[in-house]
């Protein structure tokens, strides 16, 4: 039995030219964990928010077909906004703290309960129920202005969550998760999915973690399902899967495994030379900080950190969620005054959008221009930079957004247009939190072609990342932090490479020190 309908379904969005979908029609049965995955600006946020009516009641724009929930009473989402359909489906966004009404993350849970007049015996057991499943329970008392990224992350899915709906719609929602977090989230879905019949449609570009869970796959390439069906025939399709199935067409193996456990079955059919030598960068000193500590009020956060970048390097800085990343890079960025410590840059105190850059883990916070060229033009002018506009997108190969409203543009679009909007200071020092959240495969290479080559001309990268394949790929260095000390400080393929938690794909096949597809195979 089908549970969504599609029926012939195109959208535009106002003062856009182009329909975002076209003509989409298909359907989802009841039950199924549905991955919506194509690349970045293909229409998988707007596929998803029309699921549940937000397209078109919240945006406008030109709407054309139907989309027809179904159970004990069809319901069309033209006919019913989206406040009538929340018993029936919930909805967690790109950014979750847009969703959020109140302070207290109990709160914050029971919150959509309450709207439904939900019994409060049965919302207390509801919201502990939730709370065990995401694996929040510590969190119950904290304000949601005080979690991380990904705790907040874990909070909306909870909340959402909490009234127990038949559809539940996530738009990229382990993008801020560390691995484990995201394995324990994805889990859970899983488990509601099998056990309780619930139907999970959600939108997801780091592959690795979601190929593994999921049972039906919707590819879409600009606003139109090209497939529907099975994972492993739909990324094929689209060129595309996490880096085992890279690796499996790169070989020839067919079909391309999705997991890592796929993958070690045909991995002995490999002979593999020596496992690759790392490389220490070697440079002059360009950052120094010295016994670091931060926090929020009395929660402490960092706790005596001391961390240096040289010249040509570019650092991973992980660790699960809430280690203290952003604190850090808020820290090295003068943006966040230390309780004691020191921190300079080329012999320096930091100064923001001078000699230090940093992109947000919200990059939304920066845009505020009415067009993509504007946005760097504004940046241009501030630093007195006779660097052209051209230049600063060609680098990032968003040239063809020029004209654009940043505000209309997906959001791996935008996070590209706010990275080249903050690289337009010409700083020395470039600090990224999350830089691939939103980000295909394509674009993501993109972003590290830019990076090393930032980074080859005197200068330093350091970027908070739970995207373990982006630092296997390109960190010259990875720094790992718990509980705002750190823990780990060397190579990416002796941090990484024995790791239970954060090791990469390749690592996990063909043990340590393997750490990308292309690695393996130029050692045949």
């Amino acid at each position: 039995m089908t549970i969504i309908d599609f029926e012939r379904v195109s959208f535009t969005y106002p003062d856009s030219d182009a329909p975002v979908l076209d003509d989409v029609s298909l359907s989802i049965p009841e039950g199924t964990f549905a991955l919506v995955t194509g690349h970045t600006g293909a229409g998988k946020s707007t596929f998803i928010r029309a699921i549940n009516g937000l397209v078109p009641h919240f945006t406008g724009g030109e709407y054309s077909g139907s989309v027809t929930l179904r159970g004990e009473t069809n319901r069309n989402t033209l006919d019913s906004a989206p406040r009538d359909l929340a018993d029936l489906v919930a909805f967690v966004p790109q950014d979750p703290s847009a969703a959020f009404v109140v302070d207290r993350v109990e709160d914050e849970i029971a919150y959509s309960l309450e709207n439904l007049g939900v019994d409060r015996t049965v919302m207390r057991r509801r919201v502990e129920e939730t709370l065990d499943a995401l694996n929040i329970e510590g969190l119950r008392d904290r304000s949601v202005r005080t979690l991380s990224g990904g705790e907040r992350q874990r909070v909306a899915i909870a909340a959402a969550l909490a009234p127990g709906p038949r559809i539940l719609l996530l738009d990229e929602p382990t993008s801020q998760l560390d691995p484990q977090g995201a394995e324990d989230v994805l889990a859970a879905l899983q488990r509601l999915v099998h056990d309780l019949g619930i139907t999970v449609v959600l939108a997801e570009h780091r592959l690795e973690r979601v190929a593994g869970f999921v049972d039906l796959a919707v590819g879409m390439r600009r606003g139109a399902p090209v497939a529907l069906g099975d994972p492993a025939r739909v990324l094929e399709l689209l060129k595309s899967g996490p880096p085992v199935a890279r690796l499996g067409r790169l070989v020839g193996w067919s079909p391309s495994p999705l997991t890592v456990r796929d993958a070690r079955r045909v991995a002995s059919t490999l002979h593999l030379t020596a496992r690759p030598e790392g490389e220490r960068v070697a440079g002059k000193l360009l950052m120094e900080a010295a016994g670091l500590r931060a926090g929020y009020g009395r929660r402490v956060v960092l706790n005596d950190i001391d961390v240096s970048l040289d010249e040509g390097e570019i650092v991973a800085l992980m660790g699960r969620n809430g280690a203290g990343k952003t604190t850090l890079l808020r820290c090295l960025a003068g943006l966040h005054r230390p309780e004691s410590g020191m921190v300079n840059v080329r012999g320096e105190a930091p100064v923001a959008g001078r000699t230090v850059s940093l992109c947000p883990q919200r990059p939304e916070s920066l845009l505020f221009a009415e067009t993509v060229g504007g946005e760097v033009e504004v940046t241009l002018k501030a630093t007195g930079s006779d660097s052209s506009i051209e230049t600063a997108l060609d680098a990032l190969g968003i040239s063809e957004l020029r004209d654009r409203h940043p505000r209309d543009l997906s959001a791996g679009q935008r996070l590209l247009v706010a990275i080249a909007s903050v690289v337009a200071t010409d700083g020395p020092l470039l600090l990224l939190d999350e830089p691939t959240r939103g980000l295909d495969h394509q674009s993501k290479t993109r972003l590290v072609g830019f990076l090393r080559s930032w980074a080859n001309r005197r200068r330093a990268v350091m970027l908070a990342t739970h995207d373990v394949e982006l630092a296997a790929e390109v960190a010259t260095r990875v720094m790992m932090i718990a509980t705002g000390e750190v823990i780990a400080d060397g190579q990416p393929r002796d941090v990484l490479g024995d790791s239970s938690v954060f090791a990469p794909q390749m690592a996990r096949v063909f043990g340590p020190g393997w750490l990308t597809p292309e690695q393996v195979v130029a050692a045949l």
